[in-house]
């Protein structure tokens, strides 16, 4: 009897997570627009708020099958828990599902010969995009859980918009805050991520900065002493 190679069970779990990746990116996008629709659709909005929640459910099905092959094709025990964390926390919590966006936006490009983009090029594209999913998901959030509680400074979603731009930025005015626990735990993820977004577009512009005068002196004839 023929043995398996040793690495059928990790080209399995690749090749899976190379073909789901299209529809998985789907997924996400249309989780977030049938979210979108329950938050703010009126209540009387029938039949697309009953279709949006379908759409939600139908997609959060497709996340936790594809966890659980993932699980299964890895073989790796309570270690994929640690070793895919990111898997772990998007599937707990789908309105993170945006870093999975990003993350598979990644995996596509890292697959090619030659990235259009170059390292720092890239690092500020992936932050961009995600500061503008995790922004529009945070809105979409703190929105539903402060637009209806008596005393809220966050009434519409452009109140909700406003607020998530001074958050991710680091401004804060204080204008607008959660006053809602629910509101407040995304406040507390938004102000990390905005901390790390910030950080590594302004690590990377520094250092592309100082790269582009590095070769400007090497290029740079010496001077007559």
């Amino acid at each position: 009897m023929s043995e398996q190679p040793a690495d059928s069970t990790p080209s399995r779990f690749t090749r899976w997570d190379r073909r789901t990746e299209g529809p998985l990116f789907l997924a996400s996008f249309l989780f977030l627009l049938g979210y979108a629709v329950r938050v703010l659709a009126p209540h009387d909005a029938q039949p697309w708020r009953g279709i949006a929640l379908i759409l939600v459910c139908s997609t959060w099905l497709v996340f936790a099958v594809d966890y659980a092959v993932r699980i299964r094709l890895s073989r790796q025990g309570l270690r994929f828990f640690r070793d895919h964390w990111l898997d772990t926390l998007v599937l707990l919590l789908p309105l993170l599902r945006p870093l999975r966006l990003v993350e598979v936006y990644a995996a596509v490009q890292r697959r090619r010969a030659q990235p259009r983009l170059g390292l720092y090029a890239r690092v500020i594209a992936y932050s961009g995009l995600t500061a503008l999913l995790l922004g529009f998901s945070a809105a979409l959030a703190v929105y539903h859980q402060e637009h209806t509680v008596p005393g809220a400074t966050i009434r519409t979603f452009g109140d909700s918009v406003w607020w998530t731009c001074e958050t991710l930025t680091t401004v804060g005015y204080g204008d607008m805050t959660p006053i809602t626990p629910g509101g407040r735990v995304v406040a507390v993820g938004l102000m990390f991520c905005g901390l790390a977004l910030l950080g590594a577009v302004t690590g990377s512009f520094s250092s592309w900065l100082v790269q582009l005068f590095t070769r400007e002196d090497e290029k740079r004839p010496p001077e007559r002493g």
